[in-house]
């Protein structure tokens, strides 16, 4: 299976406190990827690792086979990655049709095209300021300003957060979908625990206290005991 986007002996440190201790991780083309575990165990490290957000100390980022460790965020972007982070997801002052606006992909309808179709719900939330909702309407704001940017590497931190679950199992039969296309993005997700709506997904890695103690497929029985330590 081709590999999209890989972390290659990946440090991070935060001042004195070093979250990942030199992780390997793999995330395959065209599929989904979901990254297990508590809070503190590293997941979000690995995921802002991924998008840019900080540097590694040592290790490298992979992307497509180019070496991109050393790429900001913003240059990532370009290259066709979106990032919905866990916390301050949106522009308190910005409208939802604003959101939904900044980075819209106009080839496939920009902010009337694939977000809303998924989010009908925001159609009437439109002209409302973000700082205004609620935090699950919030997320469901994120989630589709990152879809309407069309990217080819979607990068999800805990996307269920505050969402009612038909509406969280709804955006993963999305996330299933659109990775199956023909020419489906990658995307990666975290999650404290396997949501049963992602046991399609095609790798799971379980991190435990900065390293990967677990890598495989979601059916594999080690997974659910990997997660819960």
């Amino acid at each position: 299976m081709p590999v999209e986007v890989a972390l290659r002996g990946v440090r991070v440190r935060y001042g004195p406190l070093e979250a990942l201790h030199g992780v390997d991780l793999a995330v395959p083309s065209g599929r989904v990827t979901v990254l297990l575990g508590r809070n503190g165990s590293g997941r979000t490290s690995a995921l802002h690792a991924l998008a840019g957000l900080v540097r590694p100390t040592a290790g490298r980022v992979v992307w497509r086979g180019r070496d991109v460790t050393a790429l900001g965020v913003h240059q990532r972007v370009r290259l066709g990655l979106a990032l919905v982070p866990a916390e301050r997801a949106v522009f308190p002052s910005l409208t939802v049709a604003e959101h939904l606006a900044l980075g819209a992909d106009r080839r496939r309808g920009g902010p009337t095209g694939e977000a809303l179709e998924l989010f009908p719900e925001l159609t009437a939330l439109l002209p409302r300021r973000a700082g205004t909702l609620s935090g699950g309407q919030q997320q469901l704001v994120a989630v589709a300003r990152a879809l309407s940017a069309s990217p080819t590497l979607l990068l999800l931190d805990e996307p269920d957060r505050g969402l009612a679950p038909a509406v969280a199992a709804r955006l993963h039969s999305h996330l299933l979908s659109s990775a199956a296309a023909a020419t489906g993005r990658t995307v990666v997700v975290t999650a404290q625990t396997l949501p049963s709506t992602l046991t399609a997904a095609a790798a799971v890695h379980v991190l435990h206290r900065g390293e990967v103690s677990f890598s495989g497929e979601p059916g594999e029985p080690r997974t659910a005991r990997d997660a819960a330590r």
